[in-house]
């Protein structure tokens, strides 16, 4: 089971953008730069934006979202780029007969376009990500989802992510997982949340699941 932000590929341009955007459209007068906004590539987009806006107030967060997308599904959904070795991975583990899935707190819709982007998409039997309206933006119960519909093609399975999200969503659900130093979370934050293996690089996945079997 795979994230797709900071793990798959590198979507930095585009949401953090997209975000910028979105701010300007809410009439923010002090929009955050690029270096401050790289911890929002990971967490649930609303989560993000309670932080960034200092409320709680769902009406102001959804209004917000709206603008977010209204950037991202034109311009920033392909503001992205697959991280080296990815595709080789994934051709190897679908070569050697393990079943991919793709679990993603960005919305299924997007995720699948960027896989067919990418040319990736063929390797997974399945995409599962958030609804617009939020629903499964929460690591744990997306993958309590997922375990509940494919049923016994998921057992010995792991999640491979790198933010505390993925790890502690993992762990929840008792799954084993792989911390991806590579992307957005740090080693203390992976660490912190959990991960049983760390991978610095997309290939050193390959160690990690050939152990596990």
């Amino acid at each position: 089971m795979f994230d797709l932000d900071g793990t798959l590929s590198d979507p930095k341009w585009g949401i953090i953008h997209s975000m910028q955007y979105a701010l300007r459209k809410m009439g923010r007068v002090e929009i955050p730069d690029e270096a401050d906004l790289l911890w929002v590539i990971g967490p649930p987009l609303r989560e993000n934006l309670a932080k960034i806006l200092g409320t709680s107030d769902k009406s102001v967060i959804e209004k917000t979202v709206a603008y977010y997308h209204e950037r991202f599904s034109v311009e920033g959904l392909f503001e992205n780029e697959i991280y080296p070795g990815v595709p080789e991975l994934l051709a190897r583990l679908k070569q050697e007969g393990f079943i991919l899935y793709l679990a993603t707190s960005k919305p299924h819709v997007y995720a699948r376009h960027i896989l067919e982007r990418f040319n990736l998409i063929n390797y997974f039997e399945k995409v599962y990500g958030s609804e617009f309206d939020g629903t499964f933006s929460d690591k744990a119960q997306l993958l309590a989802h997922l375990l509940a519909e494919e049923g016994e093609k998921t057992a010995n399975s792991i999640m491979i992510g790198d933010r505390m999200h993925d790890i502690r969503g993992a762990r929840l659900n008792r799954l084993p997982s792989a911390g991806a130093t590579y992307g957005y979370g740090s080693r203390q934050e992976l660490i912190e949340a959990g991960a049983d293996f760390l991978i610095n690089r997309p290939v050193e996945l390959l160690d990690f699941v050939f152990m596990e079997c």
